[in-house]
């Protein structure tokens, strides 16, 4: 048992560590929770609170930095809370496998175009909101938190990439207000995890602990370090990512 809980802490300050940088920390959490035997759907709930726990830390980290443009994000939080409680609720009568390779293009897509222009996410260059702006950005935030909800790898990505291609945002900026939306989709799936109790709470807790620090100490290394510490980890993650659907579909 003890051994098990290190495990799954460890596991989960790494995670909590990279998300907070760009995202994709589930790729570590969660199969560290199956690895231990917990069944598949109590280890998506497990990880979903601990997870929704650091990304709220990380949210406030980041805020408090002044990285987080709350004239935007505002505009943004019921749309992706709205998109992600149909994505659970469409989920249980869907199947997802579909989405497996569409993704896994789109993902493909991004890590490419990041890759080519060498500049993107280096400098910020937004400058204001316009109503056009507005309005992509609360469409976004409710299709992201729908496929969140629904589906939900490279969801991280997928906003950290929107908001620097609709708002000239760098890789900070970006992610940073990338993690508010997340936060937001986090808690409408663990709100239904914790109503159907798929949640075991004797390893989410401390695994909450563990990741809270982890993306404390993220968000610092992210704020400090600026673009260059978080574009190079977001497209490692994203490339994971896409090996991740690769394997899906394959196996």
């Amino acid at each position: 048992m003890v051994l098990t809980l290190i495990t799954v802490c460890l596991a989960g300050f790494l995670a909590a560590t990279v998300d907070a940088i760009a995202g994709g920390g589930g790729l570590i959490s969660l199969p560290a929770l199956l690895l231990v035997g917990i069944p598949p759907q109590l280890a998506l709930g497990t990880n979903k609170f601990a997870s929704t726990t650091a990304s709220f830390n990380s949210s406030f980290t980041y805020s408090r930095s002044g990285k987080v443009y709350f004239p935007l994000v505002k505009r943004q939080v019921f749309f992706t809370f709205l998109g992600a409680c149909l994505g659970v609720w469409s989920v249980l009568h869907i199947g997802t496998d579909f989405l497996n390779k569409i993704v896994f293009f789109l993902i493909l897509f991004v890590g490419i175009y990041t890759v080519i222009r060498k500049d993107l996410g280096m400098e910020d260059h937004f400058r204001g909101l316009k109503p056009s702006g507005i309005a992509w950005g609360m469409a976004f935030a409710f299709v992201l938190g729908f496929y969140d909800g629904f589906f939900g790898p490279g969801t991280g990505s997928f906003l950290i990439f929107a908001f620097i291609a609709l708002y000239g945002f760098d890789f900070v900026t970006a992610s940073a207000n990338a993690k508010v939306l997340n936060f937001t989709s986090n808690l409408a799936s663990l709100l239904l995890f914790a109503w159907m109790g798929k949640i075991v709470y004797l390893y989410a807790l401390p695994m909450a602990l563990a990741m809270i620090t982890g993306s404390r100490l993220g968000t610092r290394l992210a704020v400090r370090r600026g673009a260059t510490l978080v574009k190079p980890v977001f497209l490692t993650m994203s490339l994971l990512v896409a090996v991740k659907l690769v394997w899906q579909v394959l196996r």
